[in-house]
């Protein structure tokens, strides 16, 4: 099926289009709702129990509203099989754990479990799997019993992905509609009509929440919509893409979902590194080093949203434009799909580059680039002293030695 077949099936399913619009009118309507009900049973980000980049008391049960726009149009329009029905009772079950995690607060490993429960319920009880990983060039390999432990390892990363992304008004929200827009033209594409139509209950509830989340942000998704929203995309991408036997079934997720798995990885091993529990806030994920260098909020997520954007067009265009037919290679689409890949290098280089995760002191160490006349200590001081009134980046603070650390005055994150 190519693309424009695909969309037009898409957009041919009623329960497609109308679950789309059912789910931004419900969330359009009761967002406001679940703001003024937030202060009244506890739902306010007040501050306190994480790194924060904006001012004030925001409410942050916006999930609520998110859950109940995709559920309602889903229950109502899906033809639903047991293992769909079971779907949505796990994402209900994660929603009210993050609702509580978010009123009161629950023990990360208390969380997890939640978590893992969830995903147990259409993974071990409707064969929510995929039991084959396909690669391009590789071929196709059956994985066996190791299909239940690997799914249900999937589902949690992404659920924890999302929330751990959802740190900055907008972002989590924009990331989820492009990530669930994809995957519903890609599900389109496999003849999957009720997973694209619940991926497009997603994108409508999400892309509709923007409404109410961007900066300034007057309601956070917080756990209830971010745990919930990453469990879904989860199982979107199981039933749609992953339990395909096409080329790009295990590639197309992880570049629809590439900043959200590198945003989490690189913040995750920064943590491992100074020996942290990785569950700790800190302000090393992408979107603080992109305001430490003196972008706002809004320009922060257009930044970040079209990086997944690009990725996401990229696994759309690996599907429509195989470089193989058969056993044939077919030269014009891999001429195509080498120069889109080569653009989409060049962008996520530039980001790298530009958000100093590769510094220069680690190009220096392999060889790569000439020691400059300031050490590191002479850089935290030449951008603490002599360019202190310019918009520059300053150094991470854990990337400086430790007697300079412990001298420096604190270097934090603007809020917004």
């Amino acid at each position: 099926m190519s693309l424009s077949e695909s969309v037009d099936a898409l957009l041919g399913e009623a329960a497609a289009v109308w679950g789309f619009l059912i789910a931004a009118a419900i969330v359009l309507v009761l967002t406001p709702a679940v703001s003024w009900l937030a202060p009244r049973i506890g739902g306010m980000d007040v501050g306190g129990d994480r790194l924060r980049v904006h001012r004030g008391s925001v409410p942050r049960i916006g999930g609520i509203a998110i859950v109940a726009g995709i559920a309602v149009p889903a229950f109502a329009l899906l033809d639903l099989s047991p293992a769909y029905t079971a779907v949505l009772i796990g994402a209900l079950l994660v929603a009210a754990l993050g609702l509580v995690d978010d009123i009161r607060g629950i023990p990360p490993a208390v969380k997890m479990a939640g978590l893992v429960a969830a995903a147990l319920i259409p993974v071990a009880g409707y064969d929510v799997t995929f039991d084959h990983v396909t690669l391009p060039l590789i071929g196709d390999h059956d994985i066996g019993v190791a299909a239940y432990p690997l799914t249900v390892l999937w589902v949690v990363a992404i659920a924890n992905l999302i929330n751990l992304i959802d740190g900055m008004d907008a972002l989590a929200g924009g990331i989820v509609a492009i990530a669930s827009g994809s995957f519903a033209i890609l599900a389109a594409s496999f003849g999957r009509a009720q997973v694209a139509a619940l991926a497009m209950m997603i994108c409508g509830a999400t892309l509709a929440f923007l409404r109410h989340n961007y900066h300034p942000a007057r309601i956070f998704m917080g756990d209830t919509g971010a745990l919930a929203l990453g469990y879904l995309l989860a199982c979107v991408s199981v039933q749609g893409v992953l339990k395909t036997a096409a080329a790009t079934s295990l590639v197309a997720p992880l570049l629809v979902l590439a900043v959200p798995i590198f945003d989490t990885s690189f913040v995750v091993l920064k943590r491992l590194k100074y020996r942290r529990p990785p569950w700790d806030a800190d302000h090393n994920h992408l979107y603080h080093r992109f305001m430490r260098i003196g972008l706002s909020q809004r320009r922060t997520a257009a930044y970040l949203h079209a990086w997944a954007a690009l990725l996401a067009a990229y696994a759309i265009l690996t599907r429509f434009l195989p470089p193989r037919s058969g056993d044939a290679w077919d030269l014009g689409n891999t001429l195509i799909l080498a120069g889109a890949g080569l653009f989409i290098i060049a962008a996520s280089v530039w980001m790298v580059y530009t958000l100093e995760i590769v510094k220069a002191r680690h190009l220096r160490a392999i060889g790569l680039a000439r020691r400059g006349p300031l050490d590191d200590e002479g850089a935290l001081e030449h951008a603490l002293t002599a360019r202190s009134s310019e918009p520059t980046e300053v150094p991470d603070p854990e990337d400086r030695p430790d007697h300079v650390r412990a001298s420096s005055p604190s270097i934090r994150g603007p809020s917004s």
